[in-house]
């Protein structure tokens, strides 16, 4: 008998098989469930998935339900490969249990293209954009001119209008998840979040038709929209595939192509294209590059004094406690709907997390549990090194901080909020505002170095105001703002 290919949950697509009579393996590991709290909308869209492509291979697969990975190998008895775990400690297992571990799939650069890429010169600093447009050059993506191709006009709109995407229909395996999870809940597993019908794609065909709609009807305004944050519309032009790439629904080069199709056809304006495809081909390939090449170095707090737990009302996504109306708004959503796009993770929770202090790798796990397309690979990356520079400047040259008043530059959260984003001192001072403040005080022995914060500093160094700032914050402390 031909050994089984294992299907973990991330590898759920039909690229990561290949002869169609091999038999294959899934398994619901109920432990992973149990270690912390993760989203209940996450953890239904993991099971959904798993049983939805255990149904579509019929007797040819196996779907195992046990407490453990191993013992749920033991219970096969037959040989079994996977493709290359997407963690350390997946992969650490697999070898350890006799697994035969193939190359990775399911990302367009390979990790020995990466390396040579890496160690070329010797990088000291590893640049997303050096990295990007190597990659492009590698894989002939957006390198040819369009010629005098015309380009289909999109008119200016505060926002972009399409038509509702395919609908997500739920069916008895979703229900049959979620009976299983109210009995986990009743049995004592713990979750965080709202349950709610399922919003995201669990099969490749509904992936496949979201991104169709995506690339026909909103590919056009990702340019001008992809960094907007709004109260009124969460998704504005964003595809919200990224947990489709993650589960492994989507395959991402055809992706990457299809994007580039659309601007050769003149559908959508090269900067729109070039958007979408510079976080497919760039930012989550050297996110997940980032991870196999230096992520073991990375796990310290030491470089920012930034060691304070996460307080309870952020664990718990309790939005209601939360006055500022950006971070109530991205807490809710997180609450709602397990997801925000890459601004409101960046700008208002990272940035928030930053200014407090909080401990980066704390703030990576929960993004990890709380996040319908948290893995460990991309928020270790994004939060350590990205947003709270302890990487030692490994992704960026400079903490990823900002004030409210870039806040209100890119939003529309700001008009309706109790707080004014121009002031850092007072009863109507900005959280944000202040919390950047108070963050380059606290920290201006390591930040001058950079010429934009040591600018920011130079222009808030008056004394008085620097005490004032400082007493505030430090009373405002972790509570709610």
């Amino acid at each position: 008998m031909s050994s089984h290919r294992w299907l973990l949950a991330d590898q759920l697509g039909p690229h990561f098989l290949d002869d169609p009579d091999q038999p294959v393996l899934l398994v619901e590991a109920r432990d992973l469930f149990r270690r912390r709290p993760v989203h209940r909308q996450k953890a239904h869209l993991i099971l959904s998935a798993l049983r939805h492509r255990a149904a579509e291979l019929g007797d040819r697969a196996v779907l195992l339900r046990a407490d453990t990975f191993r013992a749920a190998l033991t219970r096969l008895g037959t040989a079994v490969e996977v493709c290359h775990p997407t963690t350390r400690a997946a992969l650490a297992f697999a070898r350890s249990a006799g697994v035969t571990v193939l190359p990775p799939r399911g990302f367009v650069t390979g990790q020995a293209e990466f390396a040579a890429w890496a160690d070329r010169g010797r990088r000291v600093r590893l640049r997303m954009t050096d990295f990007y447009r190597d990659a492009r050059r590698r894989h002939g993506v957006l390198t040819e001119p369009a010629g005098n191709r015309p380009v289909r006009s999109v008119p200016r709109r505060d926002r972009p209008e399409a038509p509702p995407p395919p609908p997500i229909e739920e069916d008895e395996i979703d229900a049959g998840v979620r009976r299983d999870l109210d009995r986990w809940a009743d049995e004592g597993v713990r979750f965080v979040g709202r349950d709610a019908p399922r919003r995201h794609p669990a099969t490749h065909a509904e992936a496949q038709a979201r991104l169709e709609h995506f690339l026909r009807y909103r590919l056009a305004e990702y340019g001008r929209f992809g960094a907007v944050m709004s109260a009124d519309d969460p998704v504005l032009a964003h595809s919200v595939l990224s947990s489709s790439f993650n589960l492994g629904l989507l395959d991402p080069e055809p992706a990457v192509r299809r994007a580039e199709q659309e601007w050769r056809a003149g559908s959508v304006p090269r900067s729109a294209a070039e958007a979408f495809v510079r976080q497919l081909l760039g930012w989550r390939e050297f996110l997940w590059q980032l991870y196999w090449y230096v992520e073991p170095r990375w796990r310290a707090d030491d470089w920012l004094p930034a060691t304070e737990p996460l307080p309870g009302w952020f664990a718990d996504l309790d939005a209601d406690a939360v006055e500022a109306r950006c971070l109530a708004d991205v807490l809710a959503g997180v609450r709602d709907r397990a997801w925000a796009h890459h601004s409101q993770r960046l700008l208002v929770l990272n940035n928030y997390a930053l200014q407090r202090g909080w401990s980066p790798t704390e703030l990576a796990e929960w993004f990890r549990c709380s996040f319908v397309d948290g893995t460990g690979w991309a928020m270790n990356a994004t939060v350590l090194g990205l947003s709270h520079y302890a990487d030692l400047g490994r992704i960026e040259t400079r903490p990823y901080a900002v004030d409210g008043t870039y806040v209100d530059e890119i939003s529309d959260y700001c008009g309706g909020c109790r707080y004014v984003p121009e002031r850092a001192v007072g009863d109507t001072a900005c959280p944000y505002t202040g919390g950047f403040e108070s963050f380059l005080h606290r920290n201006r022995e390591r930040l001058v170095s950079d010429p934009r914060l040591a600018a920011e500093l130079a222009g808030r160094d008056d004394p008085h105001r620097r005490e004032s700032v400082l007493a505030q914050e430090e009373k405002r402390g972790d509570d709610p703002p």
